[in-house]
């Protein structure tokens, strides 16, 4: 049994801000996996399903960002879970845009949402870290988080949200270092044809043969 617990705040207005990027990655799990419908439990929206022979519960709290834990903890409680049984997914300006890690324990970086998880469940458990990048002044950081993802943000949204998806069995198996780097090489940015571009230079660079 394994807990994934995507983070963001509830409602339409909410719904593409940078914050709610967990929310995202717990809605592509859902729907890749064919998982039941979303249903209100522990004042979540709640859905179940199996990953391989696993079953894998997915939560997206309602309670708002900074209250995550009360929600999560409920969940927790109910169902007894060890730490090492919970995965919290959520956005990490300290990650450049489309890049993820994964990590157990440590602080919260300043992630009202993680510092909410803590004080109710403590500190030890899974977070899958999805870059949205720093607007550069933390005087900022309130209004970025609060914005939606721009159309330009796509190009690499889908596909980190498509490789979590379809990379999860790793994680959920407990394979996190195969996991981050199945995703690391599916969001990479094409390789130029490097031969191409030195040949060409080559050539501008070559003199002209007299003939």
């Amino acid at each position: 049994m394994l807990l994934l617990a995507g983070l963001g705040n509830p409602g339409p207005r909410y719904a593409g801000n940078r914050h709610n990027i967990g929310f995202m990655a717990v809605d592509e799990i859902v729907r890749r996996h064919d998982f039941g419908p979303w249903r209100r439990r522990f004042q979540a929206d709640w859905s179940e399903g199996r990953v391989g022979n696993d079953r894998v519960y997915c939560l997206k709290p309602q309670t708002f960002m900074n209250n995550s834990g009360r929600s999560l903890g409920e969940a927790v409680r109910f169902y007894k879970l060890p730490l090492e049984k919970i995965v919290v997914l959520h956005d990490d300006l300290d990650l450049a845009p489309g890049k993820l890690r994964v990590k157990v324990g440590g602080g919260n970086g300043g992630h009202n949402g993680l510092r909410s998880i803590d004080a109710h469940i403590g500190r030890e458990y899974a977070r899958v870290r999805i870059g949205i990048g720093h607007p550069g002044d933390k005087d900022l950081v309130h209004d970025y988080v609060l914005k939606d993802f721009t159309k330009s943000d796509r190009t690499w949204i889908d596909v980190l949200l498509d490789g979590i998806a379809a990379e999860l069995p790793r994680l959920v198996a407990g394979d996190a270092p195969a996991f981050m780097s199945r995703i690391a090489h599916l969001t990479q940015p094409p390789k130029e044809k490097a031969n191409a571009k030195t040949e060409e230079a080559s050539a501008s660079k070559a003199p002209d043969k007299e003939s």
